[in-house]
């Protein structure tokens, strides 16, 4: 390999957005340094399923509501 081509690969301290925290290595910032999120797969609605607002532009989702509606119990069985 070459030297001098690869970035710093060290240890980092993540911290969560509930508070908890792990150990990782990575090339972000310096080694001993932490790294707080703003969102992660505990908070972002990705994630969690949370509300989610669907648009119907053009009556595309009407349409497809429409379409197959009765396709899929809504009891979930």
């Amino acid at each position: 390999m070459k030297s001098d081509i690869h970035p710093n690969y060290h240890t980092i301290k993540v911290k969560m957005t509930d508070g908890t925290e792990f150990v990782t290595r990575s090339t972000w910032g310096k080694d001993g340094d932490t790294m707080q999120l703003d969102i992660d797969p505990k908070s972002h609605p990705a994630w969690t399923g949370g509300s989610q607002q669907l648009l119907d532009r053009g009556g595309r989702l009407s349409r497809f509501q429409k379409k197959f509606a009765g396709f899929i119990k809504e009891d979930g069985k």
